[in-house]
């Protein structure tokens, strides 16, 4: 008698810089159209989602801006671009609730990581809202703050 696996998700790649730059109001995981090579290259960790974001066009959700480089073992019929458009999929009335969120001011659709899920990649997206400077400066406070007590109480158990 065979046992079900439950995979649990494993992160590909993690988009900090999205986390520092906006304030996330929802959250939604979508489907990503990859081709054979990307996946080969995602397995290896051959990502860079730092500058990517999400695009809604024409009822259709794509991710522009995440890098995959190609492995040097790439087959030779075919001609990686590491820069290709993504296919996002998602389901059609939450396409269409982002579309009407986005269209207000201030909202953009970011991507937040890259993870597997039962054999497939997919991509949690944040429809999120730019912070201001003095937010960014608040976060950098508390952080270096967090730093200096973790040093503190580090030095006194020694």
């Amino acid at each position: 008698m065979a046992t079900k696996k439950t995979e649990t998700p494993s992160r590909i790649a993690d988009n900090k810089k999205a986390a520092f730059n906006y304030f996330f109001e929802e959250r939604y995981e979508a489907g990503v159209v990859l081709h054979g090579w990307e996946v080969k290259a995602l397995r290896e960790g051959k990502v860079q989602l730092t500058d990517g974001y999400v695009l809604i066009k024409e009822g259709e959700m794509f991710l522009l801006g995440c890098q995959i480089n190609p492995l040097k073992t790439a087959s030779t019929h075919v001609n990686p671009d590491a820069a290709r458009i993504k296919k996002l999929l998602l389901k059609k009335n939450d396409i269409e609730r982002l579309t009407t969120k986005v269209e207000q001011k201030g909202y953009t659709l970011v991507p937040i990581n890259l993870h597997w899920k039962n054999g497939f990649v997919k991509c949690d997206i944040a429809l999120a809202k730019g912070k201001a400077e003095h937010d960014k400066r608040d976060v950098i406070k508390d952080r270096e703050g967090k730093r200096e007590v973790e040093r503190a109480l580090k030095s006194r158990n020694r």
